[in-house]
């Protein structure tokens, strides 16, 4: 099997893209038009979801036609809208006898403040996702979701950096591919659980209005918690952030596994973010499992994490210069 490394080497699986380049936000669909059995973890603390509660194992609809990622805090759950249309258009959705319903669960993050906050993604946004998705490499940086997206806010935007959209895809053995695809809108700074070094995040006094953490270039939000400026400040910091993720497997998973496996692929986020899953975080990683070989849930797990934690450094090495924030992608860049 010829893999591309990124999500839509899982088997039954399209990724699309809409953005808004002036406002900075967007979003991103990842289709599964013939249904995955789907499940969600919800780990920070200022989420906006759509559609979570239907992935509990205890609820009638198994399987799910899509997953919306998108900016504009909580109007940009409207993209799901386009996303319904879209799919009710091509006869996709759950069979209610009345007609079809297109089950699409959706995740948003807080982009607001770095574009054009009166410009959010809606529901031709998210139908025009959907007109580009396809088995393609998924192309990443700032795109969909990852539009507007940044790292290391504990001061504010001035000593932040800019983030993106990132994927990754694993081949586990048998036919069996993992994959997955994240937008890292993080509160925290991103490490390379390789070293241990930051990556991206806070930047230092050199770089910023702060004279604190001038040992380098990032000025580590986690140490900067325990100044007492950081402690003064952490009260009124920036709710902006969230970190949306979707996993996937093409194996024959239940939803009680699915969950099981969106709950382990948090550890990917763990490895390469901190702080991660904080009170200023709504941090979310959905599930997917388009069937076609067994696999153990454990094994999927383990490997959803690992391909998560790959995406989330693609996503902020992808990352080019916007809004006035610095990206590590410098190369034919404009800020």
């Amino acid at each position: 099997m010829k893999l591309n490394d990124t999500i839509t080497d899982v088997p039954g699986l399209e990724v699309g893209h809409a953005q808004d380049n002036e406002a900075l936000t967007g979003c991103t669909v990842i289709l599964c038009r013939k249904g995955a059995v789907g499940g969600v973890d919800v780990r920070g603390s200022a989420p906006g979801t759509r559609e979570t509660d239907l992935l509990n194992p205890l609820n009638l609809v198994e399987k799910v036609h899509a997953v919306m990622l998108a900016g504009g805090s909580a109007y940009g759950l409207d993209a799901a809208g386009g996303v319904m249309r879209y799919l009710e258009e091509h006869k996709i959705g759950f069979n209610t006898g009345a007609g079809l319903v297109p089950i699409v669960p959706a995740a948003i993050l807080f982009d607001l403040g770095i574009g054009r906050g009166d410009v959010r993604p809606d529901a031709a946004m998210g139908y025009k996702a959907c007109e580009a998705a396809s088995t393609e490499k998924v192309t990443e940086g700032n795109v969909g979701a990852g539009t507007g997206a940044s790292v290391g806010k504990l001061f504010g935007a001035k000593q932040a950096m800019k983030s993106g959209l990132g994927s990754a895809s694993i081949a586990i053995g048998g036919g069996i591919v993992v994959g997955a695809i994240v937008a890292v809108n993080a509160f925290g700074d991103i490490l390379d659980p390789k070293n241990g070094e930051i990556v991206a995040g806070l930047r230092s006094a050199e770089v910023g209005p702060f004279h604190i953490g001038a040992k380098g270039y990032f000025a580590d939000t986690q140490e900067m918690m325990k100044s007492m400026l950081g402690r003064n400040v952490l009260g009124f910091a920036t709710k902006a952030n969230t970190v949306l993720a979707t996993v996937a497997i093409n194996a024959d998973l239940t939803k009680a596994e699915a969950n099981k496996m969106a709950q382990m692929a948090h550890d990917g986020l763990a490895r390469t973010i901190r702080p991660a899953h904080t009170m200023l975080d709504g941090d979310t990683i959905f599930a997917l499992a388009t069937g076609g070989h067994k696999v153990d849930v454990t094994t999927a797990g383990a490997f959803a994490a690992e391909a998560l934690s790959i995406a989330v450094l693609r996503a902020v090495r992808a990352a080019a210069p916007a809004g006035g924030l610095p990206g590590l992608k410098t190369d034919g860049a404009t800020a």
